[in-house]
């Protein structure tokens, strides 16, 4: 007769080559932008998905978990099992449209190109555009070409909406957006309370921030402050801060090797990251997805990376950030069984992905690796402080714009999107709407599309970020990059993987559960 042994291991010997034929396929798909992989791509993932759909199993793994019985390892594993599996108990025909509209969606991003004046501008056009033009005109322009993505993928993309809404009402849920929540083991109502508790904790720190910067504006593009508009920002969500002429740290990068850079990073800590290098694909070309993002393929080593890389900070961050999820995904032990062999959560491997991240703004980092001198880095410093506190609370204020636009979306699709989405950016973010809000705007954010029900896992990712930084400097080396640092992580946070829950983790790492004081004592201070 099978046990919980027997049941799991067959379950882990079953899902390992359809999860690695699903990840190759999504890989192919993202680096090529051929219609062929996105169509592999679709197919795979609904054979993966197709396994989590199956009752059977679905059904015994319900039954081994409430028997209570097993080791702890096992108990573990059938309550990620269960907590998967009850998303796809669904029909397969839905589960293969789901799929299939997922990945259409996913190509007309990866595909279009908007044009300016008979020009092409490519995602890193754009955000140079923004970055440093001073031509007022052209900086309207392309911000509402970088919106046009929107109005092709919009009509669909709320279509996709409802199907996914529906398909959590079969399974007993209001909308998508709830089952989400429940699904990831996190308590929406205490996330949004958080969340409503750091903006009112943020909130002077956040208005004198915005007041400074939208006066540099106003003197920099010589207008009045009531005109300021989004284009006038340096990302069309306002989702960075702009660097100040001494902060604007570009011109350290030119000729510099931004991946011999991040190896030294991660070396510095005996976390060795080069040899994932190979198989990665970091360079612009085109038909490839423009932004970035990490892909473990197969649980056992194969790990890619896709960047754009250019010679600039922006790019430099983003690759310690991507390099980060791959540290993560390569030390996790390879002996637990593959359903555990994974983050904890999207918000463990996001709070190292944000915590190396921030490593290109840290005076520590630019002169050990940098090799900054030492007169230049005490000029920066009050600079660099200054505008990572500006950036974490614009990322603040951004994710919580789209949390809550993402719960009211899937709640009510039929309302006035379009109005809702510059009403919750003028009340969270103060940004001032265009004189039109009649267009999608909100739906050129590929999340949206890609990776529902995640974005709120960035800002918990960086609360989480913050006490491990406290912790570290604080309990192991102010200096952060020592062994010691890379034997905490690769032993405490990394090789356990997803043998304990995301609280769990990060309190037999510091000592205590989530806590957001940390967040709000390094990063909303007011003078």
């Amino acid at each position: 007769m099978e046990n919980i042994t027997a049941f799991l291991y067959d379950f882990n010997s079953n899902i390992r080559p359809l999860f690695k034929e699903m990840k190759e396929a999504s890989w192919m798909a993202q680096t090529t932008g051929e219609a062929e992989w996105a169509a592999k791509s679709s197919e795979a993932e609904t054979q993966y998905n197709l396994l989590f759909a199956s009752k059977e199993i679905y059904e015994k793994a319900k039954y081994y978990l409430a028997t209570g019985d097993g080791t702890d390892v096992e108990k573990r594993q059938l309550q990620l099992l269960v907590s998967e599996m009850e998303s796809n108990q669904l029909p397969e025909e839905v589960i293969a449209d789901l799929s299939k509209s997922s990945a259409e969606l996913n190509l007309l991003f990866n595909t279009y190109t908007p044009e300016v004046d008979g020009k092409k501008y490519s995602a890193n056009d754009i955000r140079d555009i923004l970055m440093n033009s001073e031509d007022g005109e052209l900086r309207k322009k392309v911000w509402f070409a970088s919106k046009e993505v929107g109005q092709v993928v919009e009509n669909g993309l709320l279509e996709l909406v409802k199907k996914r809404n529906e398909a959590a009402q079969l399974l007993g849920y209001d909308n998508h957006h709830q089952m989400g929540y429940a699904l990831q083991e996190l308590d929406r109502d205490e996330v949004f309370t958080i969340f409503k508790e750091l903006i009112a904790q943020s909130d002077e720190a956040y208005r004198t921030m915005k007041k400074d910067l939208d006066e540099n504006l106003v003197a920099k593009f010589g207008i009045a402050v009531e005109d300021v508009r989004p284009w006038h920002y340096i990302d069309p969500f306002f989702q960075e801060a702009p660097p100040s002429l001494s902060t604007n740290l570009d011109r350290l990068y030119k000729e510099k090797d931004i991946v011999q850079l991040t190896t030294n990073t991660f070396a510095s800590m005996g976390i060795k990251i080069d040899d994932l290098y190979a198989k990665s694909d970091l360079f612009p070309r085109e038909n490839k997805n423009p932004s970035a993002f990490c892909n473990e393929i197969d649980r056992e080593g194969d790990i890619r990376i896709l960047c754009n890389l250019q010679e600039d900070m922006y790019w430099m961050e983003i690759n310690l950030h991507e390099f980060g999820h791959a540290a993560y995904f390569k030390y996790t032990d390879a002996t637990l069984p593959f359903t555990l062999r994974t983050p904890s959560h999207t918000l463990t491997t996001e709070a190292i992905a944000k915590l190396f991240g921030k490593m290109g703004k840290d005076p520590r980092w630019l002169k050990r690796f940098l090799k900054v001198d030492e007169t230049t880095i005490n000029e920066l410093s009050p600079e660099l402080e200054k505008l990572q506190q500006a950036q974490m609370l614009i990322t603040a204020r951004w994710t919580i714009t789209f949390a809550f636009f993402e719960k009211e979306l899937y709640e009510n699709p039929d309302q006035d999107l379009n109005s809702l989405w510059w009403k919750t950016v003028n009340e969270i973010q103060l940004v001032t709407p265009p004189d039109s809000t009649d267009n999608p705007d909100w739906a050129a954010k590929i999340h949206f599309t890609l990776t529902p029900i995640y974005y709120q896992n960035y800002l918990l990712g960086e609360l989480m970020a913050a006490q491990l930084l406290r912790y570290i400097e604080t309990e192991i080396s102010p200096e952060f990059f020592t062994h010691k640092t890379g034997e905490l992580l690769i032993n405490e946070f990394f090789k356990p993987a997803a043998l304990y829950n995301w609280n769990e983790k990060i309190s037999r790492v510091t000592g205590e559960k989530l806590n957001p004081a940390y967040f709000v004592e390094i990063y909303c201070k007011t003078n």
